[in-house]
């Protein structure tokens, strides 16, 4: 009680107050009382995941009415699968940022999935893979385009001369690999069992994406990565896609929010600029070191 009195900056009676007349008014107990302090109960915790939605739109209403006072400044918070951030994610943000230079984007990447960073309400928006889960979660799902996962090595990797590789091929070369039991680790294993052949041992297992770039593209490594941020000029000059198929991996990629949370004028704007973005990438295949199409 006293330290969140001195958080709010009210006196500790007044907190204690509070309290009081919030059990009185709802007739049940929200804190189990010890000596060791206070913790919530159920009926709390119940509260404390409303007043969570409760606060956060009266947060948004506040950045809405200043957006509108000035619609080049305000912020908006993204959540996304670490490959989409580095593509389609970061093309929006460039995009908007030139022409709203005062607008601040936070990003954030999200390993376990963001529909877990969208029901905590630390973002507005968020970029995955579509499942069903999102659904059961109470999403908005819009789907904007589908993408696979691409074979890339380094621009001096001599695999690149070659015009047709079978998975089966690289089985015994140096890999940089997603870490196990991870999504990527799974569609990338089941693509070599349905070419016949079960999946290397790698050298380097990583969770992010950069640093299986990096060593794909400073060593003898080969990497996943998602097919999607190779249509996008420089954003990793470094690696080149081999021709090799992996028709098994392609998945739709869409935007969620939640549903019962209004989109602020900032996350309107994200969202049309993407499905712009995505709009295009139908027409603009990943090319091999040859000139070819990779599907």
């Amino acid at each position: 009680m006293a330290k969140a009195a001195k958080q709010l900056a009210i006196s500790q009676p007044a907190i204690s107050r509070a309290i009081a007349d919030a059990e009185h008014a709802l007739g049940l107990p929200l804190f189990d009382r010890s000596r060791q302090g206070v913790r919530p109960t159920r009926y709390g915790d119940a509260l404390v995941k409303r007043g969570i939605a409760a606060f956060d739109e009266i947060a948004q209403g506040e950045k809405d009415v200043a957006f509108l006072a000035d619609p080049a400044s305000g912020e908006l918070w993204i959540g996304s699968a670490p490959g989409l951030a580095e593509g389609i994610v970061l093309t929006v943000v460039d995009r908007l940022s030139r022409k709203y230079p005062r607008v601040a984007f936070h990003i954030v990447a999200s390993l376990t999935g963001v529909d877990e960073v969208l029901r905590d309400r630390r973002v507005e928006i968020g970029f995955g893979r579509a499942n069903a889960i999102a659904a059961e979660l109470s999403l908005n799902t819009e789907i904007l385009f589908e993408d696979g996962l691409a074979v890339c090595a380094g621009v001096q990797n001599p695999l690149l001369r070659r015009r047709k590789i079978r998975l089966a091929d690289l089985k015994q070369e140096p890999w940089t690999w997603p870490a196990r039991g991870t999504e990527i680790d799974v569609l990338v294993g089941d693509a070599f069992r349905s070419s016949g052949t079960e999946p290397p041992n790698a050298t380097v297992y990583a969770d992010t994406i950069n640093v299986r770039v990096r060593l794909a593209a400073t060593g003898p490594y080969l990497a996943i990565v998602p097919a999607s941020i190779m249509r996008f000029p420089g954003v990793h000059p470094g690696i080149k896609v081999l021709p090799v198929e992996l028709p098994t991996t392609r998945r739709q990629i869409a935007i969620f929010s939640l549903k019962n949370r209004t989109p602020s004028p900032l996350a309107q704007l994200f969202i049309e600029c993407a499905r712009e973005i995505a709009g295009g990438l139908a027409d603009s295949p990943v090319i091999g070191p040859h000139g070819f199409p990779i599907k």
